[in-house]
């Protein structure tokens, strides 16, 4: 049996896939432990996995300059204060194996001085990204620089000298192996639900033809964005088409207005619903504006719940607040 440690980014594409390969690691006898930023405690103790929270990892973000919605990801990712932590966690952890997650460059950087076998592990494609990737390790290193610290190695650097790079897509639809870069796996994608999320029960029927458009900015953090989800939601309000919109905790779905779709009363008489907040022991319903909608809990997110309002014919009015005062509508 193996103890493997995995210093994880848990970004909404990137963990859920990591639960699915821990929970096959520990089907076959290892010993998987995860380490990151507090937000990624809850999820992976939820999946049945050690956590250990990553106790630094905001400790230097006075320091980061903005955009604010990069400051977290690039103090947490990059700053000298995380790079201590995760050699401490490795030196009390003594794994066979230490994963790291291929968004996580200061890890990667320390990883040159660990003992053990180390792995990337990309969640994407690999050569058919890459310009995309050395993009971002410019920009979070150019954060890091401003910030007042050393700069980082780029990717071509950092991602080569481990052991392995494992690729979760398919070599059939990468682009074509740089030379050099003989390390690279692909082993094909991993569709893992998190064991907080449940299944959603959708309003219409099964033999609905109107378009069904899910609507999701919330899979981190540093991806919410109320203006951005109420910007998509006036789009799609012009369309007739059926709509899901995850919240990820942003706005409460109890906050959402629908208004009336304009001249959809078969889209209406296909939304015959009740509105409801599943919140463990409580159902809510609520109507709004007199068009049905609802809005379900549907797991937790990064330590919060991850909600959706699902609404019949496109458009919602959201804001911050939780009370039936601070609803604003259409």
């Amino acid at each position: 049996m193996a103890r493997i440690l995995w210093l994880n980014w848990s970004g909404g594409g990137n963990l859920p896939p990591s639960l699915g390969i821990a929970r096959v690691l520990t089907e076959r006898g290892h010993d998987v432990v995860f380490a990151g930023r507090p937000e990624m405690v809850p999820r992976v103790d939820a999946a049945g996995f050690r956590a250990i929270e990553i106790t630094r990892a905001y400790e230097q973000m006075g320091t980061y300059p903005p955009p604010a919605f990069l400051t977290r990801l690039a103090c947490y990712l990059t700053s000298p204060a995380t790079a201590e932590e995760v050699r401490a966690i490795v030196a009390a952890e003594s794994p066979d194996l230490i994963l790291i997650d291929a968004m996580f460059p200061v890890a990667l950087l320390e990883a040159a001085g660990f003992e053990q076998p180390t792995a990337v592990m990309l969640h994407t494609f690999i050569f058919r990204q890459l310009e995309m990737w050395r993009g971002m390790f410019a920009r979070l290193d150019g954060m890091r620089v401003q910030a007042g610290y050393g700069s980082l190695p780029p990717v071509d650097e950092l991602w080569p000298a481990r052991d392995r790079i494992i690729v979760t897509s398919l070599a059939e639809f990468d682009d074509a192996p740089i030379p050099g870069w003989d390390v690279v796996r692909h082993v094909g994608p991993v569709l893992e639900d998190e064991k907080v999320a449940v299944p959603v029960s959708l309003p219409w029927p099964e033999d609905d033809p109107t378009p069904l458009v899910l609507v999701s900015f919330s899979t981190g953090f540093e991806q919410r964005s109320v203006e951005k989800l109420q910007c998509a939601l006036d789009a799609l309000g012009r369309l007739d088409v059926h709509v899901v919109a995850t919240t990820g905790g942003i706005v409460d779905p109890l906050n959402c207005a629908f208004p009336r779709t304009r001249s959809r009363s078969t889209t209406r008489s296909r939304s015959d619903y009740a509105a409801r907040s599943l919140d463990r022991d409580t159902w809510r319903t609520r109507y709004c504006d007199a068009l049905p909608c609802g809005m379900a809990c549907h797991g937790r997110h990064s330590g919060t719940r991850r909600r959706s309002a699902v609404c019949g014919g496109g458009g919602a009015r959201v804001g911050n607040g939780s009370s039936a005062a601070g609803r604003r509508r259409c």
